[in-house]
């Protein structure tokens, strides 16, 4: 089993910046990726940032190119999302999540937080 948990949501006025944080715990033997999702009220959710568990290649939406830059320190099985220029439209709640699913593959050894909510004001 493996357990995600989100921290570092909150309030923040447009423009300003927020710092995610997904700490894993548990067997991650399947994860070969970490990354971050979204949604908002009555909207899908949908993919936000990614990085591989080996490479460190990085792989971004076009919605939060240039503004969000995600990381990971693998000794503390952990991964970031580094949050600027933000605007109202970011607002949502934020999922960690790790396995196939960052990489578009879903499976059965898919993991997911239980999301932090961002709440951008305008």
């Amino acid at each position: 089993q493996v357990q995600l948990v989100e921290s570092g949501g909150g309030l923040v006025q447009a423009g300003g910046s927020l710092r995610l944080s997904c700490a894993a715990s548990g067997r991650t033997f399947s994860s070969y990726a970490m990354g971050w999702f979204r949604q908002a009220p009555g909207k899908e959710r949908e993919f936000v940032a990614a990085i591989s568990w080996s490479g460190g290649s990085t792989y971004y939406a076009d919605s939060v190119k240039g503004r969000f830059t995600i990381s990971r320190d693998n000794a503390k099985n952990t991964v970031y999302l580094q949050m600027n220029s933000l605007k109202p439209e970011d607002t949502a709640v934020y999922y960690c999540a790790s396995g196939g699913v960052v990489a578009g593959t879903p499976s059965l050894e898919d993991y997911w937080g239980k999301g932090t909510l961002v709440t951008v004001s305008s």
